[in-house]
């Protein structure tokens, strides 16, 4: 493992590096693959992985899965129906920050749910630009290849036994536009399970089980469009370094051997960002928009 030739709290202000990129695209993998380059703790940022339980409809990295490094604000909540607001967010994240930087560590922030992200980054009572510099690295693939990748993850999430997660987890009634509820998968399945009892036909019922996974890649494919879209709107105001993974997701769905292609184009210029962002000194600009100033940390 790599050490820094300065801590992070040594120069300047604090650094965090924050990974971006739709559902699918590769995220958590890349975070815990730099994280055993260098001393670092990874904070979960995705809203429905908060929340304990559903572990394969929420693809929630397992312990054996995270090698070791320390996670944050992972699997946090008990009450499925809690809403986790974004000042809960908020103040868990920088509960989170202080401990990683007293441990020396680099803060590394991942997950996919952007509007949380940009109130952390934007909100001035919490003022993280003036405390920390970040770094963004948003690892991209181009949607006609992210589409039939994340169809393949949920026909996998099948055989991994999801439709029975979430069948043991099923609550009638149950509002699912909050809570863990609100992952995808739930609703949609939620559905097949209320009228598969009033069905005595076997063809049938699978019919519509069939018509439960169909909507819940179709949603799947819609949350990546929005995440992609706040992405690009966030990148106005924040330096990012996009780092196009398609080659690797094109060569994953033609069953070739990725991980020569992975290391090439993704890993090793994701370390070299890296490696530059934690030696340089804290430079902050701002930059103008319409009525306001914007911190951009460089």
């Amino acid at each position: 493992m790599a050490s820094f030739t300065t801590s992070p709290s040594q120069v300047g202000k604090k650094k965090v590096l924050f990974i971006m990129g739709a559902t699918g695209s590769g995220k958590t993998k890349l975070s815990i693959s730099l994280a055993m380059q260098f001393p670092s703790e990874i904070i979960n940022s995705d809203k429905i992985q908060i929340y304990k339980g559903l572990d394969i409809i929420t693809n929630k990295v397992s312990e054996s899965q995270r090698s070791g490094i320390p996670h944050h604000l992972l699997a946090i909540v008990d009450d499925p129906d809690y809403d986790f607001t974004i000042h809960d967010f908020c103040y868990h994240v920088l509960h989170a920050l202080d401990t990683i930087v007293q441990n020396g560590h680099l803060p590394i922030i991942v997950g996919g749910s952007n509007t949380y992200l940009t109130a952390l980054l934007e909100d001035p009572d919490v003022a993280f630009c003036s405390k920390y510099d970040c770094c963004f690295i948003w690892v991209d693939v181009s949607l006609p290849v992210l589409f039939p990748y994340l169809d393949k993850r949920v026909d996998e999430m099948v055989d991994a036994g999801v439709v029975d997660e979430i069948r043991e987890a099923f609550v009638a009634g149950a509002d699912c536009s909050r809570g863990i509820r609100r992952a995808i998968g739930v609703p949609e399945l939620g559905e097949f399970f209320l009228r598969e009892k009033e069905i005595d036909d076997e063809a049938q019922k699978e019919k519509m089980l069939q018509h439960a996974i169909t909507k819940t890649k179709e949603n799947t494919h819609k949350l990546a469009e929005r995440q992609l879209s706040k992405i690009r709107n966030m990148n106005h105001d924040f330096k990012m370094f996009r780092i196009d993974s398609t080659q690797v997701f094109e060569a994953v769905l033609n069953g070739v051997d990725y991980k020569q292609l992975y290391e090439e184009i993704v890993f090793k210029p994701c370390m070299e960002i890296l490696k530059q962002f934690l030696e340089e000194t804290t430079v902050v600009k701002k930059t103008s928009q319409i009525g306001e100033q914007a911190m951009v940390c460089v």
